[in-house]
């Protein structure tokens, strides 16, 4: 449980910096719009935070962290997400400078966070599986 509580904690603070960033960076280069930099705290924050905070409560009662894929799960997530979370920064940073991308440049970009998209949702497949065949402690 407190593994699950400090990766929490991690997310939580990511999702503050890259809000602040986010802020701060669009405030000093004068943009005004959307941005893929917006989504970066939100991901953070409810995949991130609210995630591991949720399955550190189910911890408590259960033997999720016993599972047999919970280890390639954790794994796979945290791979996943933070991949999925770069790849939000670095078009957001590129639309807020204006950069114009190549068609190439722009495919690769939703390439690479298309393959932290399958890598998330692999780990949320383990995660159900894990769910699925939990026991209650205590019961």
């Amino acid at each position: 449980m407190k593994k699950l509580i400090n990766t929490a904690f991690i997310y939580v603070i990511a999702a503050i910096s890259c809000g602040v960033f986010y802020r701060e960076f669009t405030k000093f280069m004068g943009f005004e719009g959307r941005t893929a930099l917006a989504f970066t705290h939100l991901h953070l924050f409810v995949l991130g935070t609210v995630i591991f905070l949720l399955l550190a409560s189910f911890t408590v009662q259960t033997d999720l962290t016993e599972q047999k894929r919970f280890k390639a799960f954790f794994t796979l997530y945290n791979i996943g997400l933070p991949f999925m979370v770069i790849m939000l920064i670095i078009r957001g940073v590129l639309q807020v400078m204006k950069v114009p991308l190549s068609t190439g440049a722009n495919a690769a970009i939703s390439g690479i966070a298309g393959i932290a998209h399958i890598i998330l949702t692999a780990a949320i497949v383990l995660l159900f599986t894990c769910l699925k065949k939990l026991s209650v402690k205590n019961a």
